[in-house]
């Protein structure tokens, strides 16, 4: 079976190698494939005779580093196919540090890859930054990088800065958390007797000094101060807020005592929703995140949950639901989306729901809950086949409400204009109208023209309770023609 041999180049000095790696090297008969010619170790070892052969030209032709890494991968293993002896191929590092090549190699089963070993430059690096991984230390390649999986609260370490382009693109993720004045280090061959380290504000990442194949970046940890936008510290001011010192308020609370307040908060986000207001969107939903929090954190007070339970919940219930999305279920519409996740969900609940009506929230608003009801009733066919027998229903019920009211009988009136209400929700269900939004927007827009009539008359300095329905109607009027 074919074989190849990677062998690490360590850090950028041909004094780091070890001496069998070294030998190896000097001694070889054969051309040595390398990831890349730019290193001093190479210039070095050249000098001495050594020849090497590079994939250098892969990185210009393409545009994405998984593709040149794929390519070197491929060509390394059509050499070795071709030749009876044993292909070396030498990395920067260490082989198991940060070489996606390495990795793709190990994977592959057409050839042998034995790993000859190589300095790795992180001893150096920890020294010229005087830092103990053991603090906690994060390791990313700045090539290929997920901003949420940054943890600030660790030591964090870019590596394969190549060039300007990626140090500006580590740089533009990073300030989306960190402040433009925050310091960070850049290192240059660490360890070798070309080491340069400089400190510089983020900002300036990208045009502090010459970057390089040696260059690496590091970050030091946030203080808490800067990481107010992240989950973990908002998990922790809350459970600081109902911890031993905190607040006396949140300490005392209880799931039913913020009933009220989560209600208010959704009723608040809707208003944000319905004057399209950003910026309140944004402070509304926070309030919203911030009861989530705290009724987890009284469960996990209790001993009962915690939000990762809270958390792996709705992920689960997500993943499941969405199985054309995480499975192999295939769907052509929004409503097969739909039937689909009303199966699942009856899946989900069938061992505790017995009527097709259960799972109606008994809290909801009157209005909202013959919404839900009637929409219920629906998905097992019973329902109105024609909208128009449900036009002829309404006035049914506004003429029996009519009678109750000549007959002067105050239960009656109130059963038969809950049944015009009634109506009027399955009215709105067949239109596609949420009536609780509807009612919410007429609300709405009667504050705002009556509060201009207010106005109006507090201008002229008249006593609104003393002005005649004409004269507040014109005003009314005017306040629709502004509108």
């Amino acid at each position: 079976m074919s074989k190849i041999e990677v062998i690490g180049l360590g850090a950028g000095d041909v004094d780091q190698l070890p001496f069998g790696i070294y030998k190896k090297l000097i001694q070889s008969r054969m051309v040595i494939y390398t990831r890349t010619i730019d290193h001093p170790v190479i210039d070095a070892l050249k000098a001495e005779g050594v020849a090497f052969e590079s994939f250098d030209t892969m990185y210009e032709e393409e545009e994405q580093f998984g593709a040149v890494y794929n390519r070197i991968t491929e060509s390394l293993i059509d050499i070795a196919q071709g030749s009876e002896e044993t292909l070396i191929y030498a990395v920067p590092g260490h082989p198991m540090l940060a070489e996606k090549t390495v990795q793709l190699l190990l994977e592959q089963t057409e050839v042998e890859v034995r790993i000859a070993g190589g300095q790795s430059y992180l001893d150096d690096l920890f020294t010229s930054l005087k830092i103990d991984p053991i603090e906690g230390f994060q390791f990313v390649d700045g090539t290929s990088f997920n901003r949420s999986e940054l943890n600030y609260r660790n030591h964090i370490v870019f590596c394969q800065v190549y060039d300007r382009f990626i140090a500006s693109e580590v740089k533009l993720s990073l300030l989306e958390d960190l402040p433009p004045d925050y310091k960070v280090t850049i290192v240059e061959a660490a360890g070798s007797s070309q080491e340069k380290v400089i400190s510089v504000p983020l900002e300036e990442l990208d045009h502090s000094m010459e970057i390089s194949n040696l260059t690496s970046v590091y970050v030091p940890p946030a203080p808490p101060t800067l990481l107010n936008h992240t989950f973990d510290r908002l998990r922790e001011v809350m459970k600081r807020l109902r911890g031993p010192g905190g607040c006396p308020w949140d300490q005392e609370q209880t799931h039913e005592s913020l009933r009220e307040y989560t209600i208010e908060e959704v009723y608040e986000l809707i208003d944000a929703i319905d004057a399209k207001d950003d910026d309140n969107i944004m402070e509304e939903l926070g309030d919203i995140l911030m009861h989530v929090m705290l009724h987890s954190q009284i469960g996990e007070d209790a001993g009962y949950f915690t939000i990762d339970d809270v958390i792996r919940s709705i992920t689960g219930k997500m993943i499941y639901r969405h199985p054309h999305v995480f499975s192999d279920t295939h769907v052509n519409s929004v409503d097969e989306v739909i039937r689909n996740w009303e199966e699942l969900k009856k899946e989900e609940k069938g061992h505790q729901r017995q009527s097709v009506l259960d799972g109606v929230p008994s809290h909801l608003p009157s209005l909202a809950k013959a919404f839900k009801l009637q929409k219920k009733a629906a998905k097992v066919g019973f329902d109105w086949e024609d909208v128009a027998d449900i036009w002829k229903k309404l006035d049914e019920e506004i003429s029996e409400v009519r009678e109750a009211i000549e007959n002067k009988d105050a239960e009656e009136m109130e059963d038969e204009l809950g049944d015009v209400l009634f109506v009027l929700a399955n009215l709105a269900r067949y239109y596609k109208i949420n009536p609780e939004i509807a009612l919410n927007r007429a609300n709405r827009k009667f504050s705002s023209r009556f509060t201009y009539i207010e106005l109006q008359f507090s201008k002229k300095g008249q006593d609104i309770h003393q002005a005649s329905l004409e004269e507040m109607d014109a005003y009314w009027d005017q306040a629709k023609e502004r509108e």
